[in-house]
């Protein structure tokens, strides 16, 4: 594989794209022969691939030092001193992996001052990386070639192409798409839908739901910043990351930014 075209990459860059592509590898091999999945506490499916994809992506990652916060790990809170800590969802969309819609991620996040300074995405099915380090712009890579990727300048709501959860999308989303006037409306799994906005495929994702958690969104915040759209919740508030309540109250929005705060506005007038 090509080096990622980014000079003066921050230490955890190369070791973070090396993480999610091993753990893409071994979820593959899992998920081409048969597998078990299983309940967890919160009535949320896993299986064995969430469970190697975080063991691969921890051992890689341990050469940093810093402190992982994972999905499948036990959180000690020991993270909230640290300045700097990796969050990771080994396997994203893993009622997709189940249902074999191809349309599962590996996210990987570094988090510094509570802010995501670099976001690696991997695509496991497609062979396909999304890739942001702060201040360098955001990447693709796939066909083996890696390309600079920028968010659209659709500007009118009638025109933009919305993506929303396969799994999960509430009657009160689908009531506030149609009240924006929203008619191009797709349902994806997993992180790929920030993929889409921040590859110019797709011009807005919104999510109410308060389940979501860090884990679900620090990868995808450092890529769609870079790639210059927007990731707030659905109040317009900015996001941050290591909190000791890692979910996310209110929502999230994602966009290519020159939409964002219409879309803002208007869920204020529901609330």
């Amino acid at each position: 594989m090509k080096d990622i075209p980014i000079l003066e990459k921050i230490p955890g860059l190369d070791i973070a794209i090396k993480a999610a592509q091993d753990a893409g590898d071994a979820i593959l091999e899992i998920y081409k022969g048969e597998f078990e999945e299983f309940t967890k506490k919160d009535d949320s499916p896993i299986t064995e691939a969430d469970l190697k994809s975080n063991e691969i992506i921890k051992d890689i990652l341990s050469q940093t030092k810093h402190k992982v916060l994972s999905e499948e790990d036990n959180d000690d809170q020991s993270r909230l001193s640290e300045k700097t800590i990796w969050i990771v969802d080994p396997l994203d969309g893993t009622s997709d992996f189940i249902d074999k819609t191809g349309e599962f991620t590996v996210m990987i996040a570094l988090v510094k001052n509570k802010k995501p300074i670099l976001g690696v995405i991997g695509w496991p099915t497609e062979k396909t990386l999304f890739v942001a380090q702060e201040g360098k712009g955001a990447f693709r890579y796939s066909n083996e070639e890696w390309k600079k990727i920028t968010v659209t300048t659709t500007g009118e709501l009638s025109k933009c192409r919305t993506v929303g959860s396969r799994h999960h999308l509430s009657d009160k989303e689908k009531a506030f798409i149609k009240k924006l006037g929203i008619k191009d409306f797709t349902s994806i799994g997993s992180s790929l839908k920030v993929g889409k906005i921040a590859s110019g495929e797709a011009d807005a994702y919104i999510t109410t739901t308060n389940k979501m958690k860090e884990w679900d969104s620090a990868a995808s915040y450092c890529i769609i910043s870079e790639a210059g759209g927007k990731m707030t919740d659905m109040f317009g508030n900015e996001i941050s990351y290591n909190n000791k309540e890692v979910h996310h109250k209110n929502g999230i929005l994602v966009t290519n930014g020159i939409i964002h705060q219409t879309i803002v506005d208007e869920f204020k007038k529901l609330e």
